[in-house]
């Protein structure tokens, strides 16, 4: 993995900056202003994204903000200009979701992703902009989505990892009857400046109890857990080297007005003194391909790609992990070419650790 590919796998749009929530560990600093995406914005990246899916599978991430907030109307306005090779996903706080919103997404074949942190005593951070809980109008949401048969994917965030947490999340999206989860360990970045460092055993038995409670009826596929076994089969079978891809996925992320940040979406709307707006340029004077291919010479690219190499340098998980994430190096070290964060322990380190340690665990013995 050296440097940056010229075509990504997915790209993020953000339709709206605007969010009906405004939970206590949000990045996004502009959640509470509605500045929406103009369709020209949309049939610009169209422009390649459709070349693209045309050459093979291809998605386009709609991500706020909160993406329904645009309204239903606006929404089919910017997925209009898209080939119909192109898979459509969105991330959502299923808030807004009723059978309104159902319908579109059945008509336009977007698939569904729930934000929601489990059981009603886990989410005591996500609220209304009143402050009152979200959690009853969250389940009416994926309610609707059950009951128009659309399936759709969970996204948790742990804040505090602890004994048996992991088991009740668990459980808890087997009924919620999700098929995908997604775990993320609350991160340091954009405006939520909370702490996200832990005690490693802490962390490390979390997703040891992960791991386990998945193997007891593995119904959901569990994202963070299930590559971490499969790179931990392909270091015993010799072929690990081979799962990262060549070239680092840019994972282009178009803001409201047209810019686009690479790498990291958690960038996208800040500014630095140092590096500018972050962004590589804007679909509205150069194409989204254009902007890709010369997306290396981006300052703070280039500062990242040496952060990347040192880490492979020095990190036995380099090849887990592929060096991190951008805005998780720039939010908690104030640069980019540093190597091991917070993040990088939580999320990483620790995870494989939690897998290796429950296969210790529960290995047969020896005959």
């Amino acid at each position: 993995m050296r440097g940056l590919a010229t075509v990504p796998s997915y790209v993020v749009m953000q339709p709206t900056t605007l969010c009906n929530l405004d939970c206590a560990y949000c990045y996004l600093p502009f959640r509470a202003a509605d500045r929406r995406m103009p369709v020209p914005v949309a049939e610009a990246v169209a422009a390649s994204v459709n070349r693209w899916a045309a050459a093979g599978r291809f998605s386009v991430v709609w991500h706020g903000g909160e993406p329904l907030a645009a309204g239903r109307e606006h929404l089919a306005a910017l997925l209009a200009p898209f080939g119909p090779e192109v898979e459509h996903h969105v991330q959502t706080n299923a808030t807004l979701i009723d059978d309104a919103w159902c319908a579109f997404f059945a008509e336009h074949g977007v698939r569904v992703s729930v934000s929601v942190d489990g059981p009603r005593e886990r989410n005591g951070d996500r609220v209304t902009r009143a402050g009152r809980p979200a959690y009853d109008r969250i389940l009416r949401g994926v309610a609707a989505l059950r009951r128009h048969g659309l399936p759709f994917s969970a996204l948790a965030v742990v804040s505090y990892p602890e004994p048996g947490l992991a088991t009740e999340l668990y459980d808890y999206f087997l009924d919620l009857g999700c098929d995908v989860l997604g775990i993320n360990i609350e991160e340091t970045e954009g405006v939520n400046t909370r702490d996200n460092s832990h005690d490693a055993r802490a962390v490390t038995a979390f997703w040891a109890e992960l791991v386990a409670a998945w193997r007891r009826e593995p119904r959901i596929h569990l994202r963070e857990v299930e590559w971490s076994l499969r790179y931990a089969g392909a270091v015993l079978e010799g072929t690990a080297d081979g799962l990262l891809p060549r070239r680092l996925d840019p994972i282009p992320t178009v803001g409201h007005d047209g810019s686009v940040t690479v790498l990291s979406p958690e960038l996208a709307g800040f500014t630095d003194v140092r590096y500018g707006d972050f962004s590589s340029g804007n679909v509205l004077v150069t194409p989204l391909a254009e902007i890709l291919a010369g997306a290396e010479r981006t300052p703070w690219v280039g500062e990242f790609l040496a952060g990347v190499e040192a880490c492979r340098a020095s990190c036995p998980y380099f090849g887990f992990c592929g060096g991190g994430h951008a805005a998780n190096r720039y939010f908690e070290l104030g640069r980019f070419d540093g190597t091991e964060t917070a993040h990088c322990r939580n999320s990483k380190i620790h995870l494989l650790e939690g897998v290796l340690e429950h296969a210790r665990d529960h290995q047969s013995p020896a005959a």
